[in-house]
This record gives C-alpha cells, sequence and structure tokens, in this order.
C-alpha cells in the first residue's frame, strides 16, 4: 500500500466529463505520437492508467499496451472502453506491483508521480519501472514544474485557474514538498460549486534525474511538451525520457 489518494466511484465516473481539455484531439494526438515512437515495435507499461485516456488510444494505434491502476472505480471506467484481452490491468500501485513480461516503454502522465507523497516511494516507482524495461527501452514521465516563483512573499497559495465554472489554486508545504491542489467545481445546472483537494509531492527534474539514476536509468531528453519544443527556465512542465541502459 503506498500513500495515494484513493479515487472514488464518484470522482472515477465524473473524470473523464471533466477532463475536456486533457481529452482533446490536441492533447492526447501529440501524446500518442511521441509514446508510440519510443514504443516501437514493443509493449508498453502504463503505470496510473486511469481511465484509460492515454492507454485506449495508444493502443488503437496499435501499440499493445498494459495497465497498472490503484483504483478500482477507474479501472472499472477503463474497462467499459476496452476488453481485458485487449488491454489487460493489474489493479495495484505503482510503486511495488509487477507484470509479466519485459517492455520497451512504462510511462506516467499528467503529474500521476505526484501521487505518491514520499521520496521514497518516488524512487521505488523509478525502480519499478526500470524492473520492467527491456535492455534499451524508455522510462517517460509527464510532471509539472512547481510554480514557487509565483508564490508571494511569505505566500503558501498559488492560483492555476479562474473561470466561470471552476476555481482552483495550489496550497504548498514547502519543508515537505508537499502541494495540495484545491478544486471549487460548479456542479449541476443550479449553480452549486462542489470542493474537492487532492494531495501531491512535487519533485524537481534534477531530483528525477537523481531517482532515475537510483534506478540505473540514463537521462536520454526532456522537452516541454509532448510535441518536442525545447525545455526552458520558464516551462511550466516537462516530458522526461530516461534509458535502460543495453
Amino acid at each position: 500500500m503506498t500513500s495515494s489518494d484513493l479515487w472514488s466511484r464518484a470522482e472515477a465516473e465524473r473524470y473523464d466529463r471533466e477532463e475536456t481539455v486533457m481529452t482533446s484531439a490536441a492533447v492526447l494526438g501529440p501524446t500518442v505520437d511521441f509514446l508510440a515512437e519510443l514504443a516501437g515495435d514493443g509493449r508498453a507499461l502504463e503505470f496510473a492508467i486511469g481511465t484509460g485516456r492515454v492507454g485506449v488510444p495508444l493502443r488503437e494505434r496499435g501499440v499493445p499496451v498494459v495497465g497498472v491502476e490503484f483504483s478500482e472505480h477507474m479501472a472499472a471506467v477503463l474497462r467499459r472502453k476496452v476488453d481485458a484481452e485487449t488491454l489487460p490491468v493489474v489493479i495495484g500501485d505503482m510503486a511495488t506491483t509487477t507484470v509479466p513480461g519485459a517492455f520497451s516503454l512504462v510511462y506516467l502522465v499528467y503529474n500521476t508521480i505526484s501521487n505518491l507523497l514520499t521520496q521514497d516511494e518516488q524512487v521505488e516507482c523509478f525502480r519499478n519501472a526500470a524492473r520492467h524495461l527491456a535492455p534499451g527501452g524508455r522510462f517517460v514521465i509527464e510532471l509539472g514544474v512547481p510554480p514557487l516563483r509565483s508564490l508571494p512573499p511569505g505566500g503558501t497559495a498559488v492560483p492555476f485557474d479562474v473561470s466561470e465554472g471552476h476555481l482552483g489554486f495550489d496550497t504548498f508545504d514547502l519543508v515537505g514538498q508537499i502541494l495540495v491542489s484545491h478544486h471549487l467545481t460548479r456542479d449541476g445546472a443550479d449553480g452549486r460549486y462542489r470542493r474537492d483537494a487532492s494531495r501531491h509531492r512535487y519533485a524537481w527534474p534534477a531530483e528525477l534525474d537523481l531517482m532515475a539514476r537510483i534506478a540505473g536509468l540514463e537521462p536520454e531528453r526532456r522537452v516541454a511538451d509532448w510535441d518536442g519544443s525545447p525545455f526552458t527556465e520558464d516551462s511550466p512542465k516537462h516530458i522526461s525520457v530516461w534509458r535502460r541502459p543495453a
């Protein structure tokens, strides 16, 4: 068992409906292109596959995909989209759960490694990825860069969305490297708002590189987005690729 929050049935049922931007062709197209190229003729393993937002279209591209998912409710939503023979899913956590065989690609998208709330668990996630990789295989992570430069002096909160249907802001524990994402979402025609919060452990790119080294992986590439744009000091997130030596 890990420290990850566990998605409830209600959260799983509304996930795809509320993540309309992340499920759009504009986002998924470059994501699937990037991952399919790295997978090549091999198999791909997605940690925290969720409702299959990425895994399902990657499988439709012709890449054999296996998923690991902590929430049975999220996996149940995925199962409505594709059967178990086409896309197998193992229920378990991404730090310790193993599946048979070797993979040319293991990947984590949309900040999901931050669901592991301790550094030790994040290190174990890298080790788990490495043990699943064939020689020469790649481990890919999509993760936001902590927006600490946006904090006002003495402040602990940063807004990330202020729109008609949603208010979102992150609060930071700078000692524990924990951020809590707070959401006020308009829920229904009556104008009421639903309040949700999720906990995450943020990590810098350099810290992830050290975790990769501990796991025996070598850095290969870091870009700002799935389209391959350069990663700079102003990039709000990164796509990082590490390789298991051949």
